[in-house]
């Protein structure tokens, strides 16, 4: 079995490769922009500690929006279950992962905690002294890596050219959906999105909510069971930015990704896969990284549909 999945995960390496000509590097956020067109890798982790890997699985990148999935966990964690979906839905949205037009048009709430403006809310809800250091805390233990830190470059990059989440953070006080002020909230939603992790890191995080949030080395519960249902629930249904649908349909295993290129999938039975791509396709989903998946979750019959 061992080597069918790797044989599959060569092939599935090969097939993303062909198709990173399709791709674009996210240039808005200008460090973002110094990407390497050409990396891509993959790792896929079981509970038993088998390691699959190909590529550029070991390179870190930040996480971008797949930060926005420990956000939710330490929101809920730390505010509890009442209070964050007070302030944000969970039903998937059709616009762009940073529409404000939602937030004026159709509700005060955020549609879903997957998106820019519920991110910022679910930061918001962090209950937490001191929520950056809460949450890389957060993202050591569930990622298995304690040297996971923050890119101070990025970071820096993103909080001087971040006016459109600037616009969603001043509207959300406006309609007093923000507790704290909008600049304290971004400071740290700025600061989880230049948190850096690698495809393997990642994998390690997929395999824990795989795996009902224990881990297997340890047998220590690092997540209660009711959080995992929630965030694989919204990552399935909202993961893949306006791209959900189609990706469940052809993928269909609950999935983040982040312009930084990278993807979180939860695999069945405690099986956890990441995969890194920089080259993103118009919604803002690693190229590579998406034909990755969906060869794997063909070859694999991980469609969890199917």
């Amino acid at each position: 079995m061992g080597q069918e999945i790797q044989k599959a995960l060569d092939e599935a390496w090969l097939k993303g490769r062909s198709v990173l000509i399709e791709g674009k590097v996210a240039d808005y956020i200008p460090e973002l922009a110094k990407a390497d067109s050409s990396n891509l890798g993959c790792c896929i982790m079981k509970t038993d500690g088998t390691m699959y890997k190909i590529g550029d699985y070991n390179i870190p990148f930040t996480m971008q929006s797949i930060a926005k999935t420990f956000a939710l966990i330490l929101a809920l964690q730390t505010a509890g279950y009442d209070k964050v979906f007070s302030k944000v839905g969970m039903e998937p949205t059709g616009d762009r992962f940073d529409s404000i037009l939602q937030l004026e048009l159709k509700d005060w709430r955020p549609f879903n905690p997957m998106i820019n403006a519920g991110a910022i809310v679910t930061t918001d809800c962090i209950d937490a002294e001191q929520p950056f250091d809460a949450f890389l805390n957060l993202v050591r233990k569930l990622c298995g890596d304690q040297s996971i830190f923050l890119n101070e470059a990025v970071y820096q990059s993103e909080k001087r050219t971040g006016t459109r989440n600037r616009s969603i953070a001043y509207l959300l006080k406006s309609d007093h959906v923000l507790d704290k002020e909008p600049e304290e909230v971004l400071d740290v939603y700025f600061r989880m999105c230049s948190v850096m992790a690698t495809a393997k890191q990642l994998a390690h995080f997929a395999m824990i909510l795989s795996n009902k949030g224990i881990d297997p080395k340890t047998e220590e519960r690092l997540l209660d069971a009711d959080i995992v249902r929630i965030v694989i629930a919204l990552m399935m249904l909202c993961g893949m930015y306006d791209e959900s649908g189609e990706y469940a349909v052809k993928v269909g295993l609950p999935s983040k990704s982040g312009v930084g290129g990278g993807i979180v999938a939860v695999g069945p039975d405690g099986t956890g896969i990441g995969t890194f791509g920089p080259m993103l396709n118009k919604k803002g989903n690693s190229v590579g990284g998406e034909k990755m998946l969906q060869y794997l979750s063909d070859r694999l019959k991980l469609h969890i549909f199917a």
